[in-house]
C-alpha cells in the first residue's frame, strides 16, 4: 500500500510517528519542533498508520499487570515490575512509568540509604513525579558525567536536584562530561579531591536508579557532540545501547575499551554490586538493550512499560 505514496512523504511521515510513538511528544510540540501546523502533523500520522509504518498492537489485559511480572520475573530469575496501561491516568507510556517508578522509590527509600542517580529524559520524568516524603540521612549523587558541548538537555542536575528535594537530601553533582578525548585527562581530573569523592559516593551507593539509551540515529549520547559519524557508525555495528553511558553488545559485553577507558562515572561492575540496582526503561526500541542488561546481570530490578515486557517474551 505504501508504494503509492510519495517517498518524500512517507519519510516524513516515518519521522513525525516516531516523535509522537517514541518520544512520546504531543502533536502540538512536534508541529513546533518540525516547522509544522499541528493539522499537518495529524494528517503525517494518520499517512504512517494507512501505510503500515507505523503498526498498532493492542495488548491483551490478561497477560499485563502482575501476571506479566510474574512471567517475566521467573523468566529471568529478577524481580520485574510491568507497569499498567495507562497508569495513574497518564497518557504515555514514559509517564506511565515515571510516575510508577517514583511511588516505587518513595516506599523503598530509608534513612542512611545513598541513592546514585543516572541521567536522560526518563529519569527526569521519574523525579519530577515525586512526591515530597522526608527521610533522614539520605545522599543522592550523579552517577554518571553529564556536561555536554552542544547545550542537549540531559536533566543530569535537575534530577539530582529534584530527588534530593522530595525526600530532603544531600544532593552531590558529577560537573564533568560522559567522555574525556583520553584516558590520561580523564585520570588525573579524577584524582581531584572533590571528584574522588563523588565517585566513591556513586561507587558506595546502595541504590542505583538509571535508564538505557539506544544506538539509534537520535540517541542522546550522540547528540551531545562527543562522537563523529565514523564513531557513531561503529558504535551502531557493535552495541545495542548504552547503560550509564558505556556502551554494550547484545550479551552485556563492553565494545570499545577505549572508549570506556575514557567514561566517566560508575562502572558496569558496579552495578552488579548494588542492594537496588534498578533500570527504568520506556520504549519498544530499547528492548534488546534491556535484554543485554538482564543477562549481563547488571539490573536487579526493572521496572518497565508493556511494550518492552511483551517483547521480551520473545528472547
Amino acid at each position: 500500500m505504501a508504494d503509492k505514496y510519495d517517498k518524500k512523504k512517507l519519510a516524513q511521515s516515518a519521522a513525525i510517528a516516531r516523535l509522537y510513538y517514541e518520544d512520546d511528544l504531543d502533536q502540538t510540540e512536534i508541529a513546533k519542533q518540525v516547522g509544522l501546523s499541528r493539522p499537518t502533523v495529524s494528517r503525517l500520522l494518520k499517512l504512517a498508520r494507512e501505510t503500515g509504518v507505523v503498526k498498532i498492537q493492542i495488548s491483551n489485559p490478561l497477560i499485563n499487570g502482575d501476571h506479566l511480572s510474574d512471567r517475566l520475573s521467573k523468566k529471568f530469575n529478577c524481580k520485574i515490575s510491568v507497569v499498567p496501561s495507562n497508569f495513574n491516568g497518564e497518557l504515555t507510556a514514559l509517564n506511565g512509568v515515571g510516575a510508577y517508578a517514583a511511588q516505587y522509590l518513595m516506599r523503598l527509600i530509608k534513612p542512611h540509604d545513598i541513592v546514585g542517580l543516572g541521567w536522560g529524559k526518563t529519569m527526569h520524568v521519574v523525579t519530577t513525579n515525586l512526591e515530597k516524603r522526608a527521610v533522614s540521612d539520605v545522599q543522592v549523587v550523579q552517577l554518571k558525567g553529564g556536561v555536554n558541548i552542544n547545550n542537549e538537555e540531559t536533566y543530569a542536575d535537575e534530577s539530582v536536584t529534584e530527588f534530593a528535594n522530595a525526600i530532603g537530601a544531600a544532593a552531590h553533582f558529577l560537573p564533568l562530561p560522559p567522555f574525556f578525548d583520553n584516558k590520561v585527562t580523564k585520570e588525573i581530573v579524577e584524582k581531584d579531591r572533590f571528584i574522588n569523592k563523588t565517585l566513591q559516593l556513586g561507587r558506595a551507593a546502595n541504590i542505583a536508579v538509571y535508564s538505557v539509551g539506544t544506538v539509534r540515529k537520535d540517541a542522546l549520547l550522540f547528540q551531545l557532540g562527543y562522537f563523529n559519524k565514523t564513531q557513531k557508525k561503529q558504535l551502531q555495528e557493535k552495541a545495542v545501547g548504552d547503560i550509564v553511558s558505556r556502551f554494550i553488545d547484545r550479551d552485556g559485553n563492553i565494545v570499545s575499551r577505549g572508549l570506556d577507558e575514557r567514561t566517566v562515572g560508575i562502572e558496569l561492575s558496579d552495578l552488579k554490586s548494588k542492594e537496588h540496582s534498578i533500570l527504568v526503561a520506556s520504549g519498544i526500541l530499547k528492548a534488546p538493550v534491556v535484554y543485554a542488561v538482564i543477562k549481563a546481570g547488571y539490573a536487579n530490578e526493572l521496572i518497565l512499560d508493556q511494550a518492552i515486557a511483551q517483547e521480551l517474551l520473545t528472547y
